[in-house]
C-alpha cells in the first residue's frame, strides 16, 4: 500500500508493474480511473480525518508512506506533530501490522551540520518546524516498530529529474533568482526521482527492521555550484551571486531556510545494506537523463 500517491510514489508502482498487489490511498475519487489504468488498486481515505481510514488496517503487508505533515505554522497549536502519521498508524493497529513499513523523511532533520559528512547515526538538530514534524513522525514509527512492525526510514534530500513537475533547476535560473557568494555557500545533496523510487522499494524487501538510510547520491556540490551547473547545461545564464547578508533582505524566508543548513550525506549504507546501485550517481547525469 503506498501511502502519499505522487509522483515518488507513481513511480514505486510502475517499477512493481504486476509483480504485486499494490493500493494507494487518495482522497480524490476523481483519480479513480488514472490509478486503474496504473493496474492501482485505490483506496479512498483522507489522513486528515481518521474515520475514514479504518479500512486500511490488515489489508497490506507491505506499507510505503510517502506522504508530508500537515503545513503548520508555528503559531497553531501542535505545530511539531505530525497527526498524519499517527492517524494512520492507529488505523493499521486495528488489526493485524504489515510485516513492513518504510517512511520517507527528509535530510532536514539534522539541521546545519556546516559542511560536515552525516551518516546516519548522527542526532537530529531541527531548525524548522517542518523538519520537527518529520522527526515527529520518525519517532512515532519507530515506535510503532516496538510492536513487531519492521520499519525503515529514508532520510531524503532534494529530489529531481527532467520529467518531474518542477524537478530540474530551471524555473529558477529563468527567474534568475540569486544564490549565495562562494564564501557563503552551502553543500546541498540530491537524489533522482527513479533512485528514491528503487530505494523505497529496497527498503521494503530488504530493509533491516529500525534502521535508517540515507536516500542521497554521490554528488558533492555547493547550492551555487549546481546552479551554475545546470545553466551552463541549458545554455542559460548563471545566476547572480550575492552575500548572505544581502540574501537575509532580497530572497523569501522558506527559500533562506535551505541556504541556512549545510551537510554532506554519507550513502554507504543505502549501497551497502540495501544493494542499491544508483542509476544516476551524478546531477550532472540526472539531469542529462544518462544513467
Amino acid at each position: 500500500m503506498i501511502v502519499g500517491y505522487g509522483d515518488v510514489g507513481q513511480r514505486a508502482a510502475r517499477m512493481l508493474g504486476r509483480r504485486v498487489k499494490v493500493l494507494a490511498l487518495s482522497r480524490n475519487p476523481e483519480r479513480a480511473a488514472q490509478l486503474r489504468a496504473q493496474c492501482v488498486l485505490p483506496l479512498w481515505g483522507d489522513l486528515d480525518d481518521m474515520s475514514s481510514l479504518r479500512r486500511l488496517a490488515g489489508i497490506a503487508t507491505r506499507v510505503l508512506h510517502l506522504a508530508p505533515p500537515p503545513a503548520l505554522s508555528e503559531a497553531e497549536e501542535g505545530w511539531w506533530l505530525d497527526a498524519r502519521t499517527t492517524a494512520l498508524l492507529q488505523a493499521l493497529r486495528l488489526r493485524s501490522l504489515p510485516r513492513r513499513l518504510v517512511y520517507a523523511s527528509t535530510s532536514g532533520v539534522y539541521g546545519d551540520c556546516q559542511g560536515q559528512w552525516v551518516t546516519e547515526t548522527r542526532a537530529v538538530a531541527p531548525t524548522t518546524g517542518r523538519a520537527q514534524r518529520r522527526v515527529n513522525a520518525e519517532r512515532a514509527v519507530r515506535f510503532a516498530g516496538r510492536s513487531g512492525l519492521r520499519v525503515s526510514i529514508l532520510r531524503i534530500p532534494g529530489i529531481y529529474a527532467p520529467d518531474r513537475e518542477g524537478g530540474t533547476p530551471r524555473p529558477r535560473l529563468q527567474r534568475g533568482t540569486p544564490v549565495l557568494l562562494a564564501a557563503d555557500d552551502v553543500y546541498t545533496n540530491h537524489i533522482h526521482a527513479d533512485d528514491l523510487a528503487r530505494a523505497c522499494l529496497r527498503a521494503l524487501w530488504r530493509g533491516k527492521p529500525q534502521r535508517i538510510y540515507h536516500a542521497s547520491d554521490d554528488t558533492q556540490l555547493k547550492m551555487g555550484d549546481y546552479f551554475d551547473l545546470a545553466a551552463d547545461l541549458y545554455g542559460m545564464a548563471r545566476p547572480p551571486r550575492i552575500s548572505r547578508e544581502l540574501a537575509q533582505t532580497e530572497l523569501p524566508a522558506s527559500l533562506l531556510s535551505f541556504m541556512s543548513e549545510s551537510r554532506r550525506l554519507s550513502n554507504q549504507r543505502l549501497k551497502k545494506e540495501l544493494g542499491l546501485r544508483l542509476r544516476y550517481p551524478t546531477v550532472l547525469q540526472g539531469l542529462l537523463g544518462k544513467a
